[in-house]
């Protein structure tokens, strides 16, 4: 059965790492998830399926943590001793900050735009450039053991997931705007 004290990497039999092997992980997942699913314990007794109820949720959130690049960072930096607080902890380069209010100032003004498939287009390419080398450089500074940069690089990668997420959004709203017209 699961071990709920093993840590996510530990769980899926990963080494810990920023990066990890997708197909592994997915693999080991579907194994977990068939060994632990409350289906399989319908039949037993209500204390078994409440463990089974708790292993699968364990498996499912390790599964989502590690999955997604910032959400495993997150947890690389707790497994460190280095407790992420974004809600508090905000502190940011004035470099960063500024680019930043410089891409949602660009966002804002996408729809007024000429060609606005073409703006966004290159604004997600942009943000994603940015996030890869986010990543490239928090492996850097976790490996060199240079955690309070990896956190700083972690609050910056979140500010740009969120962009990701903004821009997504509009893409969508851009695409429904189309399909309206047609």
């Amino acid at each position: 059965m699961v071990d709920l004290t093993q840590n996510y990497f530990e769980l899926f039999a990963l080494p810990v790492s920023c990066q990890i092997d997708q197909q592994q992980l997915a693999s080991q997942y579907r194994a977990l998830q068939r060994a632990v699913h409350p289906d399989r314990f319908a039949v037993d007794s209500e204390r078994q399926q409440r463990l089974s109820v708790q292993y699968a949720s364990f498996v499912n959130e390790a599964f989502n943590t590690l999955k997604q690049p910032l959400s495993r960072a997150i947890y690389l930096l707790r497994l460190a001793g280095r407790d992420v607080d974004m809600e508090r902890n905000t502190v940011m380069d004035a470099q960063f900050l500024m680019t930043q209010m410089e891409l949602r100032e660009e966002v804002s003004e996408l729809k007024t735009q000429a060609n606005p498939e073409a703006e966004l287009e290159r604004l997600m390419a942009q943000v994603d450039g940015d996030i890869t080398a986010c990543l490239t450089s928090f492996e850097q500074h976790w490996h060199a053991q240079e955690l309070e940069q990896a956190e700083t690089i972690v609050r910056q990668m979140q500010f740009m997931v969120k962009l990701t997420a903004e821009l997504a959004q509009l893409e969508s709203e851009l695409l429904d705007g189309e399909q309206e017209r047609d």
